[in-house]
């Protein structure tokens, strides 16, 4: 069933229907202030934390799904009927009732339709500030006049902290207190202190308010939900909240005539009262919102501009153009820290989450993606690894780490894993690819733990030394506490395949960069390097037809042939391409073996038996169901390796099965069985054993839209930078027989059309660069201008 379209002209996602089988979600702001808004208008705010942040209250996992939101009632003053501005939370019925959602990128506008009168919200934070803006326009459809009240309506938190607000009612009950300051609630938690700082509001510019209240237990009424308030069903009366919840509701009454318009702003924040008051006075201003909202769009349609594609598939250019490409920022600048899944309890950023995330804003922002490098390289150890988790207050220099007991208190992580610093590599390449700065290697950056700067070819040279340090038995790299796979606990001692080729990926992309400095001793070092750990993979990891998983402390194989349980894996097939350490013929042979034992219509499953009577003490995924997770589940950030290195193989086909089967676009058709939102990507599909498979789980805030992005964009359209300039090698379906990209690199523009008339999956024959024909498919920066047309016609 389909719940809504592309829009890829007003790069939006259209829902038609609200009544979609989840909540379908948009991000809104920066990390300074963010909101999360369904097409129900549910969801919650918070200021930089959604742990520790919180402004606005969200039930997760609920009977009454996806409530509280950001509500707007609108009672008939005559008949006394009454119904929201976004389908839910009244729900009136659909065949009288017409809800369209509009979600956009940073903004959602749902408009809607009832008993005559028309109702269009825009939702939105603006540009580098930190409160957010509901602008509500209210027409009379009709052809008399109308008498209406309408009611904004949010429910405060009474602590900022998420988890005390939920459960410590002993006391967060006590502490909340609101006030009505004329246009506006105030709400301050603590309220004796009368601290600034703890000051939260909801106030209403563009008309009188008529009616307030603060006090949730009053608006709702007892034994009555949000979707029959009585503050709406009979007005609100001036209540306000003490020792109970707090809320904000501000009432507002006028007559409508035949086709007359109001419009009523509301705004949310966290802020001091007198800034507050200050911030109001703003939008009393005609036109503030259509101004803020069109510099929005232009910020981020600016961003999307820096590559746009036109192949034969819309699906793939409404994802690489708009929704994946968006989502990428957003897990980029959110990592896992606020969802419909994730609650809000990590309290700072993943690691090998957050490096992997940069990869995927890397094409299209490269000066955001450098910052954020730098602050990865801060929160690495002086030791080469990296902290597992790094705190939102992170003071780089300063910071203990998983040898202090504090950190393992404050954090929960214990020790050091596999695979964190390792993903430096492929980051910091794709940035010094994509803007030609080698000179980066030289910038000094402070470890986390030592204020003394060093270049970032140190910290790179240190994230190598620190693998080399800790190996196993066989002398392959340590599985320490985990690799990249949280569920998969190899032992202190137990050893990684997986952690063996990104060493091996490391040392070929350090020793390019040894050689171009001079540094021949340690190029030389990194040479022997990757031919000792070729040597062991193929001694040690190759069985017959694929790469095994790794070894237990005990030496016991991790997926081996023939094993009854979870014999094989992907992420060794993959990354064995993908790193160099596999053969073109043993690749395709790896590859050929994943695709006979791990693929379904939805993806590749991580493994393949799931775990249910064989698993040893580490294989921590038995505790999920089969198919879930990482128990035989789809665990989408894989798949976007897989098709990368089928594009590295030249299977272009494959790879563009590969992408279709995991594309959220291409279940846009069958949303009902997909679940969650079919513009993002979540974080699994169930897998073939479960009775729900294809059924996907854990939204938006995943490193399956880096991957699968890159996947696109280096894979399958071939675009792959160098320091030189750029490589254009597609790998793509032999079915596209013509497409075009626009690609902005170094401030030049490059419009690039690619030729397949004999429907080639891979293998350039030709490459023009304004008229002249090259001799390979280097397109050398020295030779651009600063428009460039470029054809590349596929052998």
């Amino acid at each position: 069933m389909q719940y809504g379209y592309f829009d890829e002209q007003n790069r939006e996602y259209v829902i038609t229907d609200p009544a979609t089988p989840q909540a379908w979600a948009n991000y809104l702001g920066s990390p300074e202030y963010g909101a999360i808004i369904s097409n129900n208008a549910g969801g919650y705010s918070f200021v930089k934390s959604g742990a520790s942040g919180r402004i606005t209250r969200y039930r997760f996992n609920s009977v009454t799904t996806d409530q509280p939101g950001r509500y707007i009632y609108l009672r008939d003053m005559e008949s006394g009927d009454y119904w929201s501005a976004s389908w839910m939370p009244v729900g009136k019925p659909a065949e009288r009732y017409k809800c369209v959602c509009r979600h956009g990128t940073a903004y959602t506008v749902i408009s809607s339709e009832y008993s005559g009168i028309a109702a269009e919200t825009l939702y939105y934070v603006p540009l580098r500030r930190s409160h957010e803006v509901w602008r509500a326009e209210i027409t009379n459809k009709g052809d008399k006049p109308r008498s209406l009240a309408v009611t904004g309506y949010v429910e405060f938190t009474n602590e900022p902290y998420y988890e005390q607000d939920q459960v410590n009612l002993q006391y967060t009950l006590f502490i909340s207190r609101t006030y009505f300051m004329g246009d506006r609630i105030m709400q301050r938690y603590n309220d004796n202190f009368k601290d600034p700082a703890k000051e939260r509001f909801f106030g209403l510019a563009g008309a009188d308010v008529a009616a307030y209240c603060g006090s949730r237990e009053s608006f709702v009424g007892p034994y009555r939900g949000y979707h029959n308030p009585i503050g709406a069903e009979r007005g609100l009366r001036g209540d306000l909240n003490y020792n109970s919840n707090s809320c904000g509701a501000l009432q507002s009454e006028f007559t409508l005539a035949p086709g007359e318009t109001v419009t009523l702003t509301y705004l949310l924040g966290q802020k001091p009262d007198k800034d507050a008051a200050n911030l109001l006075a703003e939008y009393r201003l005609p036109g503030r919102a259509d101004e803020e909202w069109a510099e929005l769009k232009a910020y981020w349609h600016a961003k999307l501009d820096n590559l746009q594609v036109r192949t034969p598939d819309e699906k793939f250019n409404n994802m690489v153009n708009v929704w994946n490409a968006y989502q990428c920022f957003i897990t980029f600048i959110w990592s896992r820290a606020a969802s419909f899944q994730y609650c809000g309890l990590r309290n700072g950023y993943g690691y090998r989450d957050t490096v992997q995330d940069i990869q995927g804003i890397i094409h299209l922002a490269p000066d955001m993606a450098r910052a954020q490098i730098e602050f990865m390289l801060s929160a690495q150890v002086s030791c080469g690894a990296g902290l597992p988790l790094v705190k939102y207050t992170h003071k780089a220099g300063y910071e203990d780490t998983p040898d202090d007991a504090s950190y393992v208190k404050d954090t929960g992580h214990p020790s050091y894993r596999a695979d964190d610093a390792l993903w430096l590599f492929p980051t910091v390449k794709k940035y010094i690819d994509e803007t030609g700065e080698l000179a980066f290697l030289d910038y000094e950056i402070p470890f986390a733990d030592k204020p003394e700067k060093a270049p970032v070819y140190e910290h790179l040279k240190r994230a190598v030394a620190f693998s080399m340090n800790n190996l196993g038995g066989h002398g392959m790299p340590a599985g320490l506490h985990a690799d990249w796979n949280d569920c998969l606990r190899l032992g202190k001692m137990g050893e990684s395949t997986f952690v063996l080729f990104q060493l091996y990926y490391a040392a070929r992309v350090l020793k390019d960069y040894a050689r171009r400095r001079g540094d021949g001793a340690y190029a030389d070092y990194l040479d022997t390097l990757a031919a000792d750990i070729g040597d062991k993979a193929n001694t040690l990891c190759r069985d017959g037809d694929r790469w095994i998983r790794g070894f237990r402390e005990d030496g016991g194989v991790i997926g081996k042939r023939g094993d009854a349980e979870a014999s094989m894996w992907l992420n060794p097939q993959s990354w064995g391409v993908i790193s160099g350490v596999s053969s073109a013929e043993y690749g395709k042979v790896t590859m050929d073996t994943a695709y006979r034992e791990l693929n379904t219509p939805h993806g590749l499953m991580l493994m393949y038996p799931a775990y249910e009577k064989y698993a040893f003490p580490g294989a921590l995924a038995v505790c999920f169901n089969k198919g879930a997770k990482e128990n035989a589940g789809i665990f989408s950030q894989s798949q976007g390796w897989a098709i990368l290195a089928e594009a590295l193989l030249g299977r272009g086909d494959r790879a563009y099965e590969y992408w279709r089967e995991t594309s959220p676009a291409y279940m846009n058709e069958k949303a009902e069985q997909r679940v969650i939102e079919p513009y993002a990507h979540g974080q699994f599909t169930e897998g073939k054993d479960s009775p729900f498979a294809g059924r996907s789980h854990v939204h938006w805030l995943t490193g399956t839209a880096s991957t699968v992005m890159v996947a696109s964009v280096e894979g399958i359209l071939g675009l792959r930078p160098t320091p030189e300039g750029i490589v254009i090698d597609p790998s793509a379906p032999g079915c596209w027989k013509e497409w075009s990209m626009v690609k902005k690199l170094r401030g030049k523009t490059l419009r690039i059309t690619v030729l397949n008339p004999h429907g080639a999956q891979s293998g350039v024959g030709s490459v023009t660069l304004n008229g002249k024909l090259l001799p390979g498919n280097l397109i050398a920066d020295a030779d651009m201008a600063s428009e460039n047309d470029i054809v590349v016609e596929m052998r």
